[in-house]
């Protein structure tokens, strides 16, 4: 399947972000927002570094990525100057194809009851929105335990799910604004405390309240672009970059 590059300048929104997913402190942003310190950077992925099929993890934690595809899908990288971003297969109808790429499970990668954050660059075209799309995602909500980032329905809002292990009930935080517009934004997660929070662009676009001392403990890989790559798999159809997760 033809994936068409993504071209053009980003938009001065995702500059902004961009600097936000760096951990450049933002001052000045209601609701607590993201911090250089807001824990240790446990994963990376800028995608700028292909090897062996997949992608190495900059953050020098060594979780790196590969594809798994199906149906014939592919992941495929994209400019984004000055570097690359990665692209998943777009909609149809039937049995599209699908592709994710995932790294192996690590208990590194799990937050227990520590505060967590995680995001990264999305690009998603308005008629690509709809239905359930997974970002980012540690995990199941009906076993183990999940953090995920998803996008939801035709509007294109995006949102941030964590699930406790052995819990089964999903909290989540839905942004009040779209993503779906073609342009590079980004979007990041944080939960601490009680709180579980959704940034779009450096600001806080939704929340919701979470129990005291919820452990997440999923034994699943972290995928992105999707939980997996059978039909029904909430598969994203936009692209990524500079993906991340800290924890602590």
């Amino acid at each position: 399947m033809e994936m068409r590059p993504l071209r053009g300048r980003a938009p001065a929104g995702a500059a902004l972000a961009g600097a936000v997913l760096a951990g450049t402190v933002l001052a000045g942003v209601a609701g607590g927002g993201p911090a250089a310190a807001a824990g240790a950077l446990r994963a990376s992925w800028s995608f700028d570094t292909p090897v062996g099929g997949g992608y190495r993890d900059s953050s020098g934690g060594g979780h790196g990525l590969r594809a798994v595809a199906r149906y014939g899908g592919r992941v495929a990288a994209v400019s984004r100057p000055p570097g690359r971003a990665v692209a998943f297969p777009a909609r149809c109808p039937g049995a599209c194809a699908r592709a994710i790429l995932q790294t192996p499970h690590a208990a590194s990668l799990n937050p227990g009851t520590a505060r967590i954050r995680w995001g990264g660059l999305v690009r998603l075209a308005r008629g690509q929105a709809g239905g359930g799309q997974n970002l980012v995602q540690k995990g199941y909500a009906d076993r183990g335990g999940q953090y995920k980032l998803q996008v939801d329905g035709a509007a294109g809002r995006p949102s941030c799910a964590v699930v406790g292990t052995g819990a089964g009930r999903t909290h989540l935080a839905l942004a009040a604004v779209s993503v779906a517009d073609g342009a590079w934004h980004g979007v990041q997660c944080g939960r601490s405390g009680t709180a579980l929070v959704i940034w779009v662009d450096g600001v806080p676009r939704g929340r919701a309240r979470v129990p005291a001392g919820l452990a997440i403990r999923p034994t699943a890989p972290v995928r992105l672009g999707g939980k997996g790559v059978s039909l029904g798999n909430d598969q994203f159809h936009g692209a990524l970059d500079h993906v991340w997760i800290r924890i602590g």
